[in-house]
C-alpha cells in the first residue's frame, strides 16, 4: 500500500513543481531563458539591440574558434623568402595591420609582420636593407577547438588582437581576431575602411571601391563605369549572390565581367559590404 502511495506521489510532486515553475516564470534551461528575454523585448522591457547582445553572449560560450575563423585559403600571408617588392602590393591591398608570415606556401608559421614596421623600409631610402627576421613578432597560436569565451578572455589579458589557428596536426588552418569574437556579441564593427551611413559607394582609387551590397545596380554602373543589366537584379548584392549561387563568407572573391568582388562583411542570410576592383581586361565568370 505504501508503495502505491509512493508511486502516485512522485508524479504529483513533479506536476506541482512544473506548475510552480511556470507561475514563477523562472527559466530552467537556455531555451527557456531566451524565450523569456524575447518576450521581454516584445513587451518593451529591453530594446532589440540589448536582446541581440545578450543572445550573442550566450552564443559565444557555445561556439569554438573554428566556427568564426578566417580559413587558411582566405588569409593574406607573407612568405619568409619574399622581398618587400613581392609582398607589399598584397599588404597594401588588404589594409590589414597584422600579417602572418609563413616559411613557404603550405609551410609552418614563423611569426607576425606588423604593417607599421614597413614604414621604415618604405620611407627610409632605397638603399635600406630589409630582412623580415628583424621585424617579425611572435605569433599567438590557438587550437580550432578553443571556446570563444576563453579566447576573448585571453585576448583581453594578453592584449593581443589576433591569433593563428592550427588543426590537430599543428598546421595553420586559419586566423581569428578580437574583432571577430566581439562581432558575435555586438554585431558588425565598423572600421575606418567602412562606408558611412549616407554613402553607398566609397572610391579609394581609380580602380578600387568599397560599396554597400544594397547599392542599386544602376548607380554602380554609373559610378564605376560598368554595364551590368539592372532588369533581373536591383542591387549589387543580388548580382553577387547570383554569381556565387549561395551566400558567400567574408573574404571570398568572385570575378564578374570586368570587376572582382571581395566580400568584406556578410552573415548567414545576405552580403552587407563589398570591396570592388576594376580589372584591366574582361575576365572571369559572366553573370
Amino acid at each position: 500500500m505504501s508503495e502505491d502511495r509512493s508511486s502516485k506521489g512522485t508524479p504529483q510532486r513533479s506536476w506541482i513543481e512544473r506548475i510552480s515553475q511556470a507561475l514563477l516564470g523562472e527559466p530552467q534551461d537556455r531555451e527557456q531563458l531566451v524565450d523569456l528575454l524575447r518576450d521581454s523585448e516584445r513587451r518593451n522591457l529591453i530594446n532589440p539591440d540589448a536582446l541581440a547582445m545578450i543572445e550573442g553572449v550566450l552564443d559565444v560560450s557555445n561556439l569554438r574558434v573554428r566556427d568564426i575563423m578566417i580559413p587558411r585559403p582566405q588569409m593574406v600571408v607573407v612568405y619568409r623568402t619574399q622581398t618587400p617588392e613581392e609582398f607589399l602590393p598584397a599588404v597594401i591591398r588588404s589594409a590589414h595591420s597584422r600579417i602572418p608570415v609563413l616559411s613557404e606556401p603550405e609551410g609552418e608559421l614563423v611569426g607576425i609582420l606588423m604593417a607599421k614596421d614597413l614604414l621604415g623600409y618604405c620611407f627610409g631610402g632605397s638603399d635600406r636593407r630589409f630582412d623580415l627576421r628583424d621585424v617579425m613578432r611572435p605569433a599567438t597560436v590557438v587550437p580550432e577547438s578553443k571556446r570563444l569565451d576563453v579566447m576573448l578572455r585571453e585576448f583581453r589579458s594578453s592584449r593581443n588582437h589576433m591569433a593563428i589557428v592550427v588543426d590537430e596536426y599543428g598546421k595553420v588552418s586559419g586566423l581569428v581576431t578580437i574583432e571577430d569574437v566581439l562581432e558575435q556579441i555586438v554585431g558588425d564593427i565598423e572600421d575606418e575602411h567602412d562606408v558611412d551611413e549616407h554613402t553607398q559607394i566609397l572610391q579609394h582609387s581609380e580602380h578600387e571601391y568599397t560599396i554597400k551590397a544594397l547599392t542599386q545596380v544602376e548607380d554602380f554602373n554609373e559610378v564605376c563605369g560598368a554595364d551590368f543589366p539592372d532588369d533581373e537584379f536591383d542591387t549589387i548584392g543580388g548580382l553577387v549572390l547570383h554569381g556565387f549561387g549561395r551566400v558567400p563568407e567574408r573574404g571570398e572573391e568572385i570575378t564578374l565581367g570586368r570587376f572582382r568582388f571581395r566580400v568584406m562583411r556578410s552573415d548567414k542570410r545576405r552580403v552587407h559590404l563589398l570591396r570592388v576592383q576594376r580589372l584591366a581586361a574582361a575576365s572571369g565568370e559572366s553573370v
